[in-house]
């Protein structure tokens, strides 16, 4: 049937992996429109670091309940569970995000900072969820959850700009330069609409692949013997056919009840030390630290780097579709190349306002050349490193998704105090050259 082919598997992967972490993706592109609203104003940002860690309460539990209890969790009804939750929560974002209360005398934005902690913890949870349920597809599915993953961040970026968030110009006046801040083309609420859909579409998305995933199954059962269960241990032979089906639910279950202990190898802990790390340059430290890198250069140099860097995540998602470098060495030393551009990156933000080549074209293309092989590289690494790990079974998808988890919240915990407590970094202001 239609709905059974490839193509189709393959579009609904990419909308259910979409709706990983968009929420949270748009709170912060969404950041300079709302702070001008709401009471926090810009200590929001600080406030919506602390509440994101909050969201690992999430994969903490679900991480407890399999070493613990493990074949106890009913993955498909979790993932049904928490995307209706995000749903759900965020129209109620659309409806209510500009409502304020008086919390100990002092005005709050109660609704928007309660939302944000409960879509924190459905995108946080999705690495420990949505990751293991992919152990029923082929390892090529892997690459396909995470250019959906990356459009996850694209797609908001996009909005976005469209919306005109950060427009300045600099206008000459009596007292000199000043920047005047153009009014964007619509509404927090109609973004927040924006997000509702998308969140909505991912989850239809997955209803489809429980469906196909259902009915492909039942047929497999009908025609392939019982003794081919070990389907997707080993390399794939083609990576970019889809000869093999995915695995029945009870092929799971009996990976879940019986993980292979083999798992913990120095080369399976390798490749998790080497994904915990590419994604805390990549989820934490560096996003934390991009305008201050970019915005000294203009807002051309920041807008750029986000979009383009955005665009390098799922770009790089299918180069690994077509060539899967299953080389540790090979891997570190992208790794490596990767993180001589961060280092250079935050040499670029602890040197705002006033970094080198300052003023000049070339300046402005290093930053968001940077920014785009940066992300690139990482992207690579990740998805291959998934896939890698994708052979090794369900346990490892699981511990795949921690250590994903753990290297965000690690990353962005370390940056955190840095940037709003002890603010090592200095922004650069808009139409003021302090650097002549």
């Amino acid at each position: 049937m239609w709905w059974n082919n490839a193509a189709v598997t393959h579009v609904l992967v990419a909308l259910f992996g979409m709706g990983s972490w968009i929420a949270v993706n748009s709170f912060w592109v969404e950041l300079p429109v709302v702070v001008n609203t709401l009471p926090e104003e810009w200590n929001l940002p600080a406030y919506l670091s602390v509440l994101i860690a909050f969201g690992n309460v999430g994969p903490l539990a679900v991480t407890i309940t399999h070493h613990f209890a493990p074949g106890c969790l009913n993955e498909r009804v979790l993932i049904h569970a928490i995307q209706v939750l995000a749903v759900v929560a965020s129209a109620f974002l659309a409806l209510f995000w500009s409502e304020v209360a008086t919390v100990a005398g002092e005005p709050r934005s109660v609704a928007f900072l309660l939302l944000s902690v409960v879509l924190s913890t459905v995108c946080c949870t999705s690495n420990v969820t949505f990751l293991p349920f992919m152990f029923r597809y082929p390892p090529q599915y892997i690459r396909t959850f995470f250019v959906g993953q990356g459009l996850s961040a694209l797609f908001p970026c996009i909005v976005a700009l469209g919306q005109g968030v950060g427009k300045v110009e600099c206008v000459e006046t009596e007292n000199g330069t000043q920047p005047h801040y153009l009014k964007e083309n619509f509404p927090a609420q109609d973004f927040f609409w924006f997000l509702f859909v998308m969140l909505a579409i991912s989850s239809l998305s997955f209803l489809a692949l429980t469906y196909t995933f259902s009915t492909s199954t039942e047929a497999e059962v009908r025609q392939v013997p019982e003794q081919e269960t070990e389907k997707y241990q080993g390399p794939e032979a083609h990576p970019l056919q889809n000869e093999e089906s995915p695995v029945s639910e009870e092929q799971v279950e009996v990976e879940k009840m019986n993980p292979d202990v083999s798992f913990w190898t120095l080369c399976n802990i390798y490749l998790l030390m080497l994904l915990g790390i590419s994604t805390a340059l990549t989820n934490g430290v560096l996003p934390s630290v991009q305008s201050f890198s970019c915005l000294p250069y203009g807002t051309m140099a920041f807008h750029l780097s986000v979009v383009l860097g955005n665009l390098a995540n799922p770009l790089a998602c299918f180069v690994a579709m077509a060539v899967l470098l299953r080389s540790s060495v090979g891997l570190s030393f992208m790794s490596l190349g990767g993180g001589l551009f961060a280092v250079y990156l935050l040499s670029l933000a602890a040197l705002s306002p006033c970094p080198p080549l300052l003023g000049t074209h070339t300046g402005v293309a290093l930053v968001v050349i940077s920014w785009i092989i940066f992300t690139g590289l990482f992207s690579y690494v990740k998805v291959v490193v998934s896939t890698l790990l994708h052979e090794a079974g369900h346990t490892a998808l699981l511990w795949c998704g921690v250590f994903i988890q753990a290297g965000s919240l690690i990353g962005a915990l370390s940056i955190f105090p840095l940037v709003s407590v002890y603010q090592v970094f200095q922004r650069a202001q808009d139409c003021v050259n302090t650097c002549s």
